[in-house]
């Protein structure tokens, strides 16, 4: 193994540690391998990964590049256009062979047999090398189980066998520094998509301790749906994860323009805290957030009605208050939310919403915190109502029509 090999081992091992972003690392290591003789003048790399919206990334490099390109994602290849390429694949090929890897020295005649080969000759490209680094079950996470590359050169021999020896040992190394970094975008991922943004940086933070929580001031958000119990009745089974869907993403979607943390889905309801220290900014963006509400429903029904599928509205329940903001649970099952009574009272006040055919209720802790002139000119009293495990009756808001 030659000295600048070993360099490029290093760099890797260090870049990985690091945690380099993934396009960086992939730019980076081609023009090393530039410099030390080997002829790649193009490179691909695909990673499966683990996220609700793309299948993976894709990392592409060619020799004129002045600088990283931006890290590409490629979504499911199950259905269309995407899944005859994919099929149509060297990667696919690998995968589904068992082999390791594909030459195609396409600028001695070698057959043009798999996507992108025709274009990548008239490119100019005479030799092109794909390989798989699979990892073992052990070793993979979910769909990310394999790192697939493919590497061209415009050398007129093409590549020598010497110079595809120096890749092949490069190669599992470079797929650890990117599974690596991969695997911290993952865990990163799936804490934000489950836990929310606020709390899924708490606990990458380090913050899991069982009872590790603190006293905050905040305002609090629970919604869910009109009438879901009659729509579960009424529509077909296949339905229903759509229409939650929907409304849930029509909710979730106006909470995050606005800044607010989403805790928890609870069935069909929706649990979020816009967090101070200005409280009357917080209560100002939640009231933004049911305006933009009501108008992403109107569009929401408006396509469900053309397509003849079960529509509803949401009820929305605001409060403000002090409430314990951390993990609660058992050494085994944890779950970082809020609690405390305000949290409870702001459930009864969205339960109110049903009793009195209002959609949004709002209690006097909150518009007490709000800005005058700011929104809350446009909330009207409703009057006192006595809430199920409140002791004292409490005075309820609603936005004026």
């Amino acid at each position: 193994m030659q000295e600048g090999e070993v360099d490029i081992l290093r760099w890797l091992a260090e870049a990985g540690l690091r945690g380099d972003e993934p396009n960086e690392l992939f730019r980076a290591f081609c023009e090393r391998c530039n410099n030390i003789g080997l002829p790649i003048s193009y490179a691909v790399g695909l990673m499966d990964t683990i996220h609700p919206e793309f299948e993976g990334h894709a990392f592409e490099w060619r020799a004129q590049d002045t600088g990283p390109r931006p890290l590409r994602t490629y979504s499911s290849t199950d259905n269309g256009e995407a899944k005859e390429n994919w099929e149509n694949s060297v990667f696919n090929y690998l995968l589904t062979t068992g082999e390791v890897e594909v030459r195609r020295a396409v600028g001695r005649g070698a057959p043009l047999d798999f996507y992108r080969l025709p274009e990548l000759k008239e490119e100019g490209y005479t030799d092109v090398f794909a390989r798989i680094e699979r990892f073992t079950g052990k070793g993979s996470i979910g769909a990310m189980n394999a790192f697939y590359s493919v590497w061209g050169t415009r050398e007129t021999d093409g590549f020598t066998d010497d110079q595809l020896d120096v890749l092949r040992r490069l190669m599992p190394t470079l797929a650890l520094a990117l599974k690596s970094v991969g695997s911290i975008r993952i865990v990163k991922t799936l804490a934000r998509v489950y836990l929310g943004q606020d709390a899924a940086n708490r606990v990458i933070d380090g913050q899991v301790a069982r009872g590790q929580a603190e006293t905050i001031d905040a305002v609090i958000w629970l919604s869910d749906l009109k009438g879901y119990t009659a729509i579960l009745d009424s529509a077909r089974p296949e339905q229903i994860i759509p229409l939650l869907n929907d409304y849930s993403s029509v909710v979730i979607s106006a909470l995050h323009r606005n800044g607010g943390n989403v805790l928890k889905l609870i069935g069909d309801g929706v649990l979020a805290i816009f967090k101070g220290p200005n409280l009357a900014a917080a209560a100002s963006r939640a009231l933004k957030t049911e305006r933009e509400l009501r108008r992403d429903l109107e569009y929401l029904n408006q396509r469900r009605n053309a397509r003849k599928e079960p529509c509803t509205g949401v009820y929305v329940g605001l409060h403000l208050g002090t409430v314990f903001y951390g993990n609660i649970g058992s050494r085994n099952r944890l779950d970082f939310t809020v609690v405390g009574p305000a949290v409870n009272e702001v459930s009864r006040i969205c339960t109110v919403c049903k009793a009195t055919n209002r959609d949004v209720l709002i209690s006097a802790d909150f518009v007490n915190a709000c800005d005058a002139g700011k929104g809350r000119d446009k909330l009207a009293p409703l009057g006192e109502f006595s809430l199920r495990g409140v002791s004292e009756p409490m005075e309820l808001y609603t936005v004026k029509q």
